[in-house]
């Protein structure tokens, strides 16, 4: 597989109990907050506002929880500042890594991003100097027969479908993501995560060593509290995957 989406939704399964949960809650009300500071507190008018809100109770965050933060974003109650700003950089083994933080305090967020990134082998880069290798897309895992998801998928509006072993990724543009989603379900297929993100344009295959170094670097990045979303354009086999991830 390409891209980091896949190891993100394995890593969430394997590692949910050892997670904070109120880590987790805080990085998921920042990112509502910021959604409905920019685009209004409406979820049914807020594509970015509606995914967030669909990260939180994915990962059952409560309610209660969740409307604070629209409030706080909208100015309806107190909130905090964050400027969003992107990190470009490489890890071992030369994938690109790029990087969305929400801060309150930019430099705190460059000093602790880039003492990540030499702590683990990685560097950063200049402004420019890998943003052009992602793009935008819908992205989803999907499980069930090949031919079932491609057909769904691919009339509903889907760009591309990879075919797995028994788990497909499906590529759509952002905005027809829920539609495909929807036509998935609606023809009996299990969608297992969904997510507009970023993918790369090309992808650096890695053996197992490499694998394990540019994903080190990767989960201590987005341990850090200002860090939204990684994207990296590794090329990891399903069998390296399973090692890592084992």
């Amino acid at each position: 597989m390409s891209g980091h989406s896949k190891w993100s939704t394995i890593k969430h399964k394997k590692g949910a109990k050892d997670i904070q949960r109120a880590k987790i809650f805080a990085k998921l009300a920042r990112g509502i907050e910021v959604a409905a500071r920019d685009g209004g507190g409406d979820v049914s008018a807020n594509a970015s506002l509606a995914q967030a809100v669909a990260k939180a109770k994915a990962a059952e965050m409560p309610n209660d929880n969740i409307d604070r933060a629209i409030k706080r974003g909208t100015g309806e109650a107190g909130g905090g500042h964050y400027d969003e700003i992107w990190y470009e950089g490489y890890a071992p083994g030369g994938v690109a890594v790029y990087v969305q933080a929400l801060t309150d305090n930019r430099n705190r967020a460059a000093s602790d991003i880039r003492s990540t990134f030499t702590r683990n082998g990685g560097n950063l880069g200049e402004p420019g100097s890998v943003a052009y290798l992602f793009v935008q897309r819908g992205y989803l895992l999907a499980t069930g027969s090949e031919d079932e998801v491609m057909l769904a998928a691919l009339e509903a509006g889907a760009e591309d479908v990879r075919p797995g072993d028994g788990q497909h990724e499906v590529i759509t543009a952002p905005g027809l993501l829920p539609r495909v989603v929807a036509a998935l379900r609606d023809a009996g297929i299990r969608v297992d995560d969904s997510e507009v993100t970023r993918l790369p344009t090309m992808s650096i295959p890695l053996d197992e060593a490499a694998a394990r170094s540019a994903l080190r670097l990767i989960d201590a990045l987005e341990d850090l509290d200002d860090v939204q979303a990684v994207y990296a354009n590794f090329d990891i086999s399903d069998e390296i995957m399973a090692a890592v991830a084992g």
